[in-house]
């Protein structure tokens, strides 16, 4: 008995000390912060709030885009050689930022009829910031998912269905510009239909729910998101399909291809002709007069 009640007088001692608190506050601090780090649920601390990503879009905005659409997007009205500087951008959404930003076509250098792809000025995080700034303008059109434009989980048999609708659908709507596959044409005052082969799916549907230049607007209510990605899944049908006729002249249509049947169908018909008559042997007795 004497024993334990001198263990535990010394350990009542050490428990007294003046380290012994300090001790068991940093063991309890280190407990709880383990449990915490396990047990709390993941935090998007990495990621931009939305404010913060609208500001860093405004500052973007006002140093690239500004001086052609105006402080706050309204738009420059000054008309120079027949375009105008800047159009308004309230309410177009971000979807029509995405496309046009995520292709390079701007930032332009100077307005023109038609603004090419080139290449891009802003990486992903500004291009989503310039987006989310045009966004907060007015409501308009956002960015696709993946799902809206993909076939991607459909079966053999429904992708063959959405191949032939938007088959259907593109050379309704689409070839008077495009041409029947999708290679592109001239338009006028300068402009042209872009070639499509080759060009992301996101962006393809982004141009049909946006219009971009000379391009028709179809809406959600003109054109379904399903048909939307029908048309996509079709142009993606005719760029992994093989050439069978084999000389397809660039695909540019029946002006390329009667140009060819003229020149080289006729042509060589016409040379023929004139080798057969230069080589055609010829009598040298003179004519008798009767």
């Amino acid at each position: 008995m004497r024993v334990l009640n001198r263990t535990a007088g010394r350990l009542s001692r050490h428990r007294r000390g003046p380290l012994a608190g300090l001790a068991v506050l940093l063991l309890g601090l280190l407990i709880s912060g383990s449990l915490y780090t396990a047990l709390a649920p993941a935090q998007a601390d990495n990621q931009p709030s939305e404010t913060d990503q609208v500001a860093q879009g405004k500052e973007l905005f006002l140093a690239s885009c500004a001086f052609c659409h105006g402080k706050n997007g309204e738009g420059m009205p000054t008309v120079r050689e027949g375009y105008q500087v800047g159009p308004s951008l309230v309410g177009v959404g971000a979807a029509a930022v995405d496309f046009q930003v995520g292709t390079g076509r701007m930032p332009m250098a100077s307005p023109g009829a038609q603004a090419p792809r080139k290449p891009v000025a802003f990486n992903d995080e500004e291009t989503a910031a310039l987006a989310a700034y045009v966004a907060s303008l007015a409501p308009g059109p956002a960015i696709p998912n993946e799902s809206d434009y993909s076939i991607e989980g459909l079966s053999d048999e429904e992708r063959e269905e959405a191949i032939s609708r938007g088959g259907q659908i593109f050379l309704t709507n689409c070839t008077a510009c495009h041409n029947f596959n999708g290679r592109g044409g001239a338009m006028p005052r300068g402009g042209y239909a872009p070639n499509l082969h080759g060009v992301e799916g996101k962006y393809i549907f982004e141009a049909l729910l946006t219009g971009p230049q000379a391009m028709p607007n179809f809406s959600n209510g003109n054109l379904s998101p399903d048909e939307k990605r029908d048309v996509i899944a079709y142009l993606g049908s005719i760029q992994d399909t093989p050439e069978y006729a084999g000389f397809t002249l660039g695909g540019l249509g029946p002006v390329s291809e009667g140009m060819f049947a003229w020149l080289a169908g006729i042509g060589s018909l016409v040379g023929a002709a004139i080798w057969i008559a230069s080589h055609t042997t010829r009598s040298k007795k003179s004519k008798v007069n009767a």
